[in-house]
């Protein structure tokens, strides 16, 4: 659910128009957000208690280069939901189990820039976000191209031997 969305619920319930409920939502959330720069803690009965915690420094690892790095403390809102907001979650039907978002895995072997055709968009096996591997537009028999209007096709990618969509350039 957005805020606009319970901004109409309000609206139709109170019989207030969409812009002044709208306005009183957006009131409501500052009040929170002062309250919690001010007082570091904001309790609402029967709904929960908003505070602002200290995270303390910590070592963490950068996913890429697996460099140790050091993250400096920051303050965070934590939430602990009041007793009537725990009781009516618990007694609904239990939620669908959202799927973990898969991640890329490392690079197995690095390729060097000697190794792949000047074409060639790639860092290692994988390609980064929007990142698409072109292959010569002179050579559609070499990627594996098993579409005959030259399109794109699979191509088995010579370092890891697994099977990658490419793209092609279009030729000017």
């Amino acid at each position: 659910m957005t805020k606009k969305e319970i901004v109409k619920r309000i609206s139709e319930r109170s019989g207030l128009t969409q812009l002044k409920t709208k306005e009183i939502v957006q009131w409501t959330f500052d009040a929170i957000i002062e309250t919690l720069i001010t007082e570091k803690r904001i309790e609402l009965r029967n709904f929960g208690v908003f505070e602002v915690k200290r995270r303390e420094a910590r070592k963490a690892r950068n996913p890429r280069t697996s460099a140790e790095v050091l993250v400096g403390p920051k303050n965070v809102v934590t939430f602990q939901p009041g007793k009537e907001m725990e009781e009516q979650v618990r007694q609904m039907p239990l939620v669908p189990v959202r799927p973990k978002k898969s991640r890329p895995k490392p690079p197995m072997a690095s390729v060097s820039p000697s190794d792949s055709p000047p074409s060639a968009n790639i860092d290692g096996p994988y390609f980064a976000a929007g990142q698409v591997e072109t292959a010569p537009v002179s050579a559609p028999a070499a990627s594996g191209n098993s579409n005959p209007n030259g399109a794109g096709g699979d191509h088995v990618a010579p370092e890891t031997g697994k099977k990658r969509r490419v793209k092609k350039e279009m030729a000017t």
